[in-house]
C-alpha cells in the first residue's frame, strides 16, 4: 500500500521510515521520513467525510484566493502527485500527502491562558483573510454539522423510540436538556432573522488544530482543513469554549473536576477579537457568550441522543459511557451557564483598555 501511495509522488517507499502520527480519532494518519524529508500521510475517513472530493475542491479554492490576497499566509494544503492529483485511490480509499512544517509542534490541551489566545487569534485570523472570499464556492464537507434543530429533532425521534430502561437511566440528563432547550429556540431565531452571516469558518477548532512555534509557542496557522466550509462564527467560537475553558474534558466521570477557567475565556475573547474585531457585524459581537451554550449543548445532545438509540454512533469503552459524557457536557453547561454575568464584565473590561489604548498617541494599540 505504502509503495502505491508514495510512488505517486515521486517517493520510494523502502527509503522511508513510516510511523503512526497525531492524536487524531477521525482520519489515519501516518509520519513518512528519510533524512531530512519529512512528510504526512493521511487516509481520509470516508465513512465520515463521504465525498473527498468537496474537500480537495474547497481547499484549491481557499489555497488559489490567499495565494493571491495573503501570500505570504502558511497555507498547509496537500502536495499534489505527480499527475496532479488531490488523492492517491487505492481500492475505494483516499490518501494524500501534506508537507511537514519544521519547527512547529500541536499540543491536545490547554495548560496555559497564551495557548487559549494564540489559537483564538489563528482562526480568528484564518476567516478574516477570507472574508471577501465567495463563501458559496464552498462545498459542505459534512451535511448539516453544526445544524442545532436538526440534532434536536434527533433527539425527540429518538426518546420517542428508545426503551424504558434506557429513557429511565437518562432521566436526570433529558430533564436538563428540555430544561435548556432555548439555546435551541435562540438559534433558531438568529438564523431566520438574518443575524448570523454566512463565513468560512474550521468547524473543529480544537487546540491540536492549531501549529505552534516549537520554541516560542506563538501560532503559526490552522491545519486539518477537512471542515472548513460555510458556516457562523459560533462554531468556532463555541468549539473554543467547549474545548478550551475546562481542563477536564467530556470523557471525565469526575464532575468535580469540571471548572470554568474565566482567565482562559478572556484570552479566547481578546485572541479572536483582535482578527474579527472590524469584520463581525454589532449583531454577530452580541453572540459571542452565546457561542459556548450554543456547542456545549448540542454536544450534550448528541451523546444523550446516541445512548437512547443504544450507542450506534460514538465508540463506547463502558455500559452508559455515552450517558455519562452527555452528563459530563451538561454540567460543564451548566457551570458555563453561570459564569455568564462575569464573562459579560470581562468583555466590557476589555474592550474598554482596548479602547483607552486606541487614544494612547504612541500606544502599541493606537492608530
Amino acid at each position: 500500500m505504502f509503495q502505491a501511495i508514495l510512488g505517486a509522488y515521486g517517493l520510494h517507499a523502502e527509503k522511508f521510515k513510516i510511523e503512526p502520527f497525531g492524536s487524531g480519532l477521525i482520519n489515519h494518519t501516518w509520519k513518512v521520513w528519510h533524512e531530512g524529508s519529512i512528510y504526512i500521510l493521511q487516509e481520509v475517513n470516508t465513512a465520515v467525510f463521504r465525498q473527498p472530493q468537496h474537500i480537495a475542491q474547497n481547499i484549491r479554492e481557499i489555497k488559489e484566493y490567499l495565494n493571491q490576497t495573503a501570500p505570504e499566509y502558511l497555507f498547509v494544503a496537500p502536495i499534489t502527485t505527480l499527475g496532479g492529483d488531490d488523492f492517491v485511490i487505492i481500492d475505494d480509499h483516499f490518501y494524500r500527502i501534506f508537507p511537514f512544517v519544521e519547527n512547529s509542534c500541536s499540543i491536545d490541551f490547554v495548560q496555559q491562558p497564551e495557548q487559549a489566545y494564540q489559537a483564538a487569534k489563528q482562526f480568528g485570523q484564518f476567516t478574516r483573510m477570507l472574508y471577501a472570499f465567495d463563501v458559496q464556492k464552498l462545498k459542505p464537507t459534512i451535511e448539516d454539522f453544526h445544524d442545532l434543530p436538526l440534532r434536536m429533532a434527533q433527539f425527540k425521534k429518538a426518546l420517542a423510540q428508545a426503551s424504558n430502561d434506557r429513557v429511565n437511566e437518562a432521566k436526570s440528563a433529558i430533564g436538563e436538556i428540555i430544561r435548556h432547550d432555548n439555546i435551541e429556540a435562540q438559534y433558531t431565531q438568529m438564523v431566520s432573522n438574518g443575524a448570523l452571516h454566512l463565513r468560512v469558518v474550521h468547524h473543529d477548532t480544537k487546540i491540536s488544530n492549531v501549529l505552534l512555534q516549537a520554541e516560542t509557542g506563538i501560532g503559526l496557522c490552522v491545519i486539518d482543513l477537512d471542515t472548513v466550509m460555510p458556516g457562523y462564527l459560533i462554531s468556532d467560537v463555541g468549539d473554543m469554549m467547549r474545548t478550551y475553558l475546562s481542563e477536564a474534558n467530556e470523557e471525565e466521570r469526575d464532575f468535580n473536576k469540571i471548572a470554568i477557567r474565566a482567565d482562559v475565556f478572556a484570552e479566547i475573547y481578546t485572541g479572536y477579537m483582535e482578527e474579527m474585531d472590524q469584520v463581525l457585524t454589532s449583531a454577530e459581537k452580541q453572540f459571542f457568550i452565546y457561542s459556548g451554550k450554543f456547542m456545549i449543548y448540542m454536544q450534550a445532545l448528541r451523546f444523550i441522543t446516541d445512548f437512547l438509540n443504544g450507542d450506534i454512533y460514538y465508540k463506547t469503552s463502558y455500559p452508559k459511557h455515552n450517558l455519562l459524557r452527555g452528563l459530563n457536557q451538561i454540567d460543564l453547561l451548566n457551570k458555563y451557564i453561570a459564569k455568564q454575568s462575569e464573562f459579560e464584565g470581562m468583555i466590557r473590561k476589555i474592550d474598554r483598555n482596548k479602547k483607552e489604548a486606541h487614544q494612547i498617541p504612541g500606544s502599541l494599540y493606537s492608530k
